[in-house]
């Protein structure tokens, strides 16, 4: 099941005696946990009624016993289990997985068993259980394209409204950890205020030094070979402390968006249909991305998103300081893709030779 049908079954009250809760994501993992620990608990001395383990710290045994407690003043128990992965080297007869299992084939209703992991081995006989009876809770990683989405969804339940294309920006700030993500919204949730829409200057003020007119005039530089305009524009925006990765994320969010501008274009969406696929709802947003795609060629785009992939490499693996790796960037986006082809065949030539 998914970490939000596990939620609505806690909400529910519907719990059933055991959940595996695994995955990667550990902001999912928490989330989900809390919800079942809060429904098992309800009306009930929590003192009395909980044990927690960490796997390697305790006999397997010690769990079953605690997990098979008839409750005291209450209608359930609740046993949590984290890091069941530091048991995946027991082997054989043996293996805490096993003991878990012949549990779950017999589990006592007034526990709930909750037992969290990193990642499980699939073939083991719990696992498939797990999987068979529809108790265990993938907490994956979220996709990339799926994140904005999960932004959007995030805000609004706190009571904002924010745009796909300012969610697509966060999430190419702040992203891929769902936990660096959720700091970010929970932090622009209290700089909005109660109720207030959440916008492009406020993820330029509280999250990052960055703004989308300095992306937008860097773009412009680059699409006008202006490499002195682009150059002045990072020297305006590139903070050292974070060695430009916030601005390169948000210098690659809005090149995507003119790839999937002219993507949407090419298949003959009209100027406002293209604008919504590449995340731009507001009119003047729309006419500013179909002027920019039209004084750009696809493949030129292709060729820039390119370098920015090389780029975030760069910048996370090279001892090279981060403000040049930039530099070197935007003299890659200012060259001609006419000029840096016969570059490139002039060096093969020079090799052949």
């Amino acid at each position: 099941m998914t970490p939000a049908e596990a939620v609505a079954q806690a909400r529910q009250g519907r719990l059933l005696p055991v959940y595996i809760v695994a995955g990667e994501e550990r902001l999912l993992r928490d989330e989900v946990v809390a919800e079942l620990r809060g429904a098992a608990l309800a009306g009930g001395v929590a003192a009395f009624n909980e044990d927690r383990f960490t796997a390697g710290e305790v006999d397997v045994d010690a769990v079953v016993a605690a997990a098979r407690t008839v409750p005291m003043m209450a209608a359930r128990r609740f046993v949590l289990v984290r890091g069941a992965e530091r048991w995946e080297a027991s082997e054989g007869d043996a293996s805490p997985f096993d003991r878990l299992a012949e549990y779950a084939a017999a589990a006592a209703d007034t526990t709930c068993l909750v037992i969290v992991a990193a990642k499980l081995d699939g073939r083991r006989k719990l696992a498939s259980m797990a999987r068979k009876k529809g108790f265990v809770v993938s907490c994956d990683a979220i996709d990339a394209r799926a994140l904005p989405g999960w932004i959007v969804e995030r805000f609004a339940a706190k009571g904002h409204a924010v745009d796909r294309d300012v969610a697509e920006l966060l999430a190419a700030l702040v992203g891929p950890q769902l936990s660096s993500v959720d700091d970010a919204v929970e932090r622009l949730s209290l700089y909005a205020g109660p109720g207030a829409p959440v916008d492009e200057a406020a993820v330029g003020a509280c999250v990052a030094r960055v703004r989308t007119g300095t992306n937008w005039a860097m773009v412009d530089a680059v699409v006008e070979r202006d490499l002195g305009r682009a150059l002045r524009a990072l020297a305006d925006a590139y903070d050292h402390r974070d060695r430009g990765l916030p601005l390169l994320g948000a210098l690659a969010w809005s090149i995507r968006q003119l790839a999937r501008f002219q993507a949407a274009a090419a298949q003959g969406a009209s100027v406002e249909e293209a604008a919504r696929v590449a995340g731009a709802y507001q009119p003047f947003k729309a006419r500013e991305l179909a002027s920019r795609a039209r004084a750009l060629r696809p493949k030129e785009v292709e060729r820039w998103l390119l370098v920015l992939a090389e780029t975030d490499l760069a910048l996370k693996s090279s001892r090279r300081p981060a403000d040049a790796i930039l530099e070197d960037m935007l003299v890659r986006l200012c060259r001609a893709e006419r000029a840096q082809r016969e570059a490139s065949r002039v060096i093969g030539t020079r090799r052949t030779i």
